[in-house]
């Protein structure tokens, strides 16, 4: 799981960078136009905020001490990964179609970032010492 959850992080930062850079060079001047550039910059930080956290996570199951919470940090990890993809997948979605039916979906997203933080927490909680 550790080896996923690295593999996982650096694409969702590094699509992070690029979905960033993009919305602000590529695409800026259409997001404002549209009034949704806030959507796009939303998406784009919890994509690197989740990026990082998922990175820690790998980091974390690598340890020797984390053995017995090894299950509860990949539950984390994937929160973490599949709510990016639904969160961020969507906001960018939305930002650039104006289908609304993609904000009903962004929701799921930032429940499952609470899952995950939720099984971090649950996880240190149970680490030794």
């Amino acid at each position: 799981m550790p080896r996923l959850l690295f593999l996982a992080a650096a694409i969702l930062a590094g699509l992070g960078v690029a979905a960033g850079s993009f919305g602000a060079h590529g695409l800026r001047h259409v997001l404002e136009a549209t009034g949704r550039a806030d959507n796009w910059e939303t998406a784009v930080r919890y994509c690197m905020y989740h990026a990082l956290a998922t990175l820690v996570v790998a980091l974390a199951a690598t340890l020797p001490q984390a053995t017995a919470v090894r299950g509860l940090l990949g539950a984390a990890g994937l929160s973490f990964l599949v709510g990016t993809l639904v969160f961020s997948g969507c906001l960018g979605a939305l930002a650039l179609s104006g289908v609304r039916v993609l904000g009903a979906i962004v929701p799921i997203g930032g429940v499952l970032f609470l899952v995950g933080w939720a099984l971090l927490a649950a996880a240190a909680a149970r680490l030794p010492g």
